[in-house]
């Protein structure tokens, strides 16, 4: 039966609980808040609360598990994230994610990955995710399945950046040529019409500079600023400070060679950066794949064949424990326990060896 509309219904895991007085005090305890019905269930460890949000709320119904000597056992989720471009988008997301009630959040702007802690009923998996949208970038919780996909991710990422830098270094050397001659002293020399700089600079501006208009609208919707608004501003008052001159006819110099520059250096550097972050997933797959996946232990069950000991008088035996740092002696040919047994050594078996 579905609860009604102004009704919610959460899920609790259940950690503390031995047997069914302790489901049965519990369901009890919390039928007792007002606007609360709920359920538990010894076997699966979960309550089941349906709630009036108007009389009650998640974070009240947890603490009244608590009062009762249980507690609820918060769940970890790691997500990968993409969107970030610089550590104050990563700052800004790890504030936003903190804010949440019941969640503590890290997130790591090198792996683009976030770890979460949240407390069931208070949060849950898809309320992070969304509220990460709602910070301006996306998410998605981190499986054995999408380990691959993110390493293929990052190499398509990374060829991306690669063809959009070279394109744009393309369009922008020919405007950087004109200033060769300043090197020499000279001043700003122009040398190829404002229309053509105008052509040239337009795709990389608004094609290479793409991102930088995105990220600086989600940052500034997400309530912060972060590198993209000042790649966008500084080059978005060059390239239409130019376009004004030669449109108004203004006796001025055009900076079109400015903003293209800009531009490409900047989208040189997340090509450098994308380079990084393959690397890192690699060599992190690699470091995962060191990890053994079963682990086999010998063990000999000869039960039928009682042993027998046999003195040791040899000075190796310090590996079995014998020795001075012990207290042990050598005298006589062999290890002379110390007057004091420890449990380094017991007394039958301290100097002897097993001898089938």
């Amino acid at each position: 039966m579905n609860p009604p509309p102004t009704r919610q219904v959460i899920e609790l895991p259940i950690s503390g609980m031995t047997c069914a007085a302790c489901s049965t005090r519990l369901e009890k305890n919390l039928n007792r808040l007002e606007g609360v019905s709920a359920s538990v269930n010894l076997a699966t460890e979960k309550a089941r609360v349906e709630f009036d949000p108007a009389l009650a709320d998640p974070a009240t119904i947890a603490e009244q598990v608590r009062k009762t000597g249980f507690s609820v056992p918060a769940q970890t989720l790691d997500l990968a994230i993409s969107g970030m471009t610089c550590a104050a988008c990563s700052t800004r997301l790890e504030r936003v994610l903190n804010q949440m009630p019941g969640v503590e959040a890290r997130v790591n702007l090198a792996t683009e990955k976030a770890r979460l802690r949240y407390t069931p009923g208070l949060a849950s998996a898809d309320d992070l995710v969304a509220a990460v949208a709602r910070a301006g970038f996306a998410a998605s919780p981190i499986t054995e399945a999408s380990r691959a996909e993110e390493k293929a991710r990052k190499a398509a990422e990374y060829r991306n950046e690669l063809r959009v830098f070279l394109i744009a270094a393309l369009f922008t050397l020919p405007l950087l040529a004109q200033m060769v001659p300043m090197l020499g002293g000279a001043h700003h020399v122009e040398w190829m019409p404002p229309w053509l700089q105008w052509l040239l600079a337009t795709p990389v501006q608004f094609w290479a500079g793409h991102r930088f208009y995105t990220g600086a609208w989600n940052s500034l919707r997400g309530g912060g600023a972060n590198m993209d608004v000042l790649v966008a501003l500084g080059t978005s008052a060059a390239y239409f400070f130019s376009v004004a001159v030669i449109l108004l006819g203004l006796d001025s110099h055009v900076y079109f060679e400015a903003s293209a520059a800009v531009v490409t250096l900047v989208r040189l550097g997340k090509l450098l950066e994308a380079r990084a972050k393959s690397r890192t997933s690699a060599a992190i797959e690699q470091l995962l794949g060191l990890q053994p996946r079963t682990a086999w232990v010998e063990r000999e069950m000869r039960a039928a064949k009682p042993w027998r000991w046999k003195p040791l008088c040899s000075r190796s035996a310090t590996w079995f424990g014998c020795g001075p740092a012990n207290g042990y002696r050598w005298t006589g040919g062999c290890w002379t326990a110390p007057p004091a047994w420890t449990r380094a050594c017991s007394p039958a078996k301290a100097c002897r060896w097993p001898r089938r």
